[in-house]
């Protein structure tokens, strides 16, 4: 494995996605028109997900060998990662989603309806955790995050992944129809970080179960379509997006710092 900055593996993701994505850009931008394309953005979208994934294969496989691929993914074949972890994944971002999406109501704000009918939550949550965001952890937490802590610490390590990990998100902004394109990009950094923190913890609180991170990512972009925060029917402030991302940030900076006192004490 990588011991120093891991610049393979960024390269290697980053060019992935963008590539792919550059085309999507260039259609939704004017500059080159496509019917074609506007059809088949989202399919092109989650290919271009994949990015940390061919990451994390390519430096495994040029840096240790074909074998060393087959080791890397049985770590993701458990899901007994105890009922408390389940538990803190469906608790701390069901309730962070209701919070932001109820909130803004007792000011004034108009409810935001679901956006999904409550009977395709469930292949809604498989779609999201295997192809709309929780295939990134084979790559972002499941390879590459313990190479940064390891070099910059938990605190540091997450940091500069959270913000890394928003960065590599950058083109949809650039694309219509997506849910970044009504997000503050600033705001989004600051989500990313409180999500790169708890996703790590929820990992270490799993016994290092990696399939779990899959899960929290998956059930990260499930919440938002049954507890809305995007007001996406007019040219709104988009506060309850800004209390949802306070809540995340607050969390992981609480939980970070947690674990930093307790890796102290134990070390003592």
């Amino acid at each position: 494995m990588e011991n120093k900055i891991p610049i393979r593996f960024f390269v290697v993701t980053f060019l992935f996605s963008w590539l792919i994505w550059a085309v999507l850009v260039l259609n939704g931008t004017g500059i080159i028109s496509s019917n074609f394309l506007s059809q088949i953005t989202l399919p092109v979208m989650l290919l271009g997900a994949f990015g940390p994934a061919v990451g994390a294969i390519v430096s495994l496989r040029s840096l240790e060998g074909k074998g060393t691929l087959k080791k890397h993914f049985k770590s993701y074949l458990s899901l007994n990662f105890g009922w408390r972890v389940w538990l803190a994944i469906f608790l701390v971002l069901g309730l962070s989603a209701i919070i932001a999406w109820i909130l803004p109501e007792l000011f004034g704000e108009n409810r935001l309806q679901p956006v999904l009918p409550i009977i395709f939550v469930v292949p809604y949550l498989l779609l999201m955790t295997f192809l709309g965001g929780g295939q990134e952890e084979i790559g972002w937490r499941a390879y590459v995050l313990p190479i940064i802590e390891k070099r910059y610490g938990l605190i540091i390590g997450s940091l500069i992944l959270g913000i890394v990990w928003a960065v590599w998100h950058l083109p949809l902004w650039f694309i219509p129809g997506t849910s970044q394109s009504y997000m503050n990009f600033g705001g989004f950094i600051l989500l990313c970080i409180g999500y790169s923190y708890f996703f790590s913890w929820i990992i270490a609180a799993s016994g290092k179960q990696f399939f779990s991170g899959i899960i929290v990512h998956g059930a990260a972009n499930t919440f938002p379509v049954i507890f809305p925060f995007l007001d996406t029917e007019s040219n709104s402030m988009q506060i309850r997006y800004w209390i949802y991302c306070s809540l995340i940030l607050i969390i992981g900076i609480i939980i970070v710092v947690s674990r930093t006192i307790k890796s102290k004490k134990n070390s003592i």
